[in-house]
């Protein structure tokens, strides 16, 4: 998500020990449900002088720059400039950049399903699904997410709205809600505009949204566990967003379930992507994120054997099936992304980050697209 690198003009302030632990004691006594006051979370964080030896360049910085970019902000990514616009700051929470993904797995499920018409009506469904699977329920996993990795964020980026107190702790939780209902609601409009006699969309949202609160929330907390958290998110953005755009318009096939569920181990190893960024904090708090738990150097080749050997296995499947130019055209859209693993990822994992990610993400999205294609019923 952008690398900013002139910090030195600002301050940064001191996180020690000590105050990790009594944030931590603090939050644990205020519970969440009960709290009806504006009380801004505040935590003083700041710079610690630590090396890590598994990856090649310096940990995050720890502040933003002094002219970040209004555009960042709005995205949600490093490298923002600090906002007091309160609609600004809950667009932020909700990470727009992260959209796309689930947008185009509606596009794919649609492709797949064979009875997609560019009608009036057609394009009218499919939209709506993308407002629900995007801006609402992705909204919805990225600002429960956001709340309870406010900890974390305290020691990795103290300047995000939440540890640096910009919005209250009431008007996260309301918007963690509003996001959430309206998701559900759009799912169930989606599944009596299609005629559903079974409330499938509405189930695929409804367990959609219990995984990702699973995926943030104590006690399970699945991103506590670098293989379950990440398969999880590999999920969310493929499988469970194709199965939604595939249902609307189609019946939803074994071959597919399992096609996408495979897609979604592709889906593991770019969520480890943004695991580098974070490995100070998640050892701070106890998340064995992939980075943590095998190692900067080794955690970068399970990222990428993820991604490459899971797009292989997919073009041997469509080879199989009597798809051989689909295979062909998989293969070939393969080779950029490795070309850019060898010239960004592979180099520094933290500073090249996003750079990986733009210039290879656009060749893997067209990859599902092709799959979407060559299984379509």
């Amino acid at each position: 998500m952008a690398l900013a690198s002139a910090f030195n003009t600002i301050p940064c302030m001191r996180l020690s020990h000590t105050g990790i632990v009594k944030s931590r004691a603090q939050w644990a006594r205020r519970p969440v449900a009960l709290s009806f006051t504006r009380r801004r979370l505040t935590v003083r964080a700041a710079e610690k002088e630590t090396e890590t030896n598994e990856v090649q360049s310096q940990a995050p910085d720890k502040v933003p720059a002094k002219c970040g970019s209004s555009f960042n902000q709005l995205l949600g990514i490093k490298g923002a400039s600090q906002e007091t616009n309160l609609w600004k700051i809950r667009l932020q929470l909700t990470k727009p950049v992260t959209w796309p993904p689930l947008v185009w797995g509606v596009v794919c499920g649609a492709a797949a399903s064979g009875n997609f018409h560019w009608t009036l009506e057609d394009v009218a469904k499919s939209s709506v699904c993308m407002l629900m699977s995007g801006p609402c329920l992705t909204g919805y996993a990225q600002t429960i997410n956001d709340w309870y990795d406010r900890e974390i964020d305290a020691i990795n980026e103290p300047y995000r709205p939440i540890p640096s107190g910009a919005i209250s702790e009431n008007e996260v939780i309301a918007q963690i809600w509003v996001l959430l209902l309206a998701g559900l609601g759009l799912a169930g409009i989606l599944d009596v505009w299609a005629g559903h006699s079974f409330p499938i969309v509405f189930y695929l949202a409804l367990g959609g949204s219990l995984l990702s609160y699973i995926y943030s929330a104590p006690p399970l907390k699945l991103k506590q566990n670098g293989w379950i958290g990440n398969f999880a998110i590999g999920a969310s953005y493929i499988s469970l967003p194709w199965w939604a755009g595939h249902t609307l318009f189609g019946i939803l096939t074994p071959d597919i379930i399992v096609l996408t569920l495979l897609y979604s181990i592709a889906g593991l190893g770019i969520a480890i992507v943004n695991d580098f960024k974070s490995i100070e904090g998640d050892r701070a708090m106890g998340l064995q994120s992939l980075p943590v738990a095998f190692g900067a150097e080794t955690a970068k080749w399970i990222c990428v054997g993820a991604v490459d050997i899971t797009q292989i296995s997919v073009a041997g499947y469509l080879l199989g099936a009597g798809k051989s130019y689909c295979a062909l055209a998989l293969l070939a859209l393969i080779i950029p992304q490795v070309v850019f693993q060898f010239q960004y990822f592979l180099k520094d994992p933290v500073k090249y980050d996003v750079k990986y990610q733009a210039s290879a993400q656009p060749f893997f999205v067209l990859g599902l697209l092709v799959t979407a294609l060559a299984t379509s019923h």
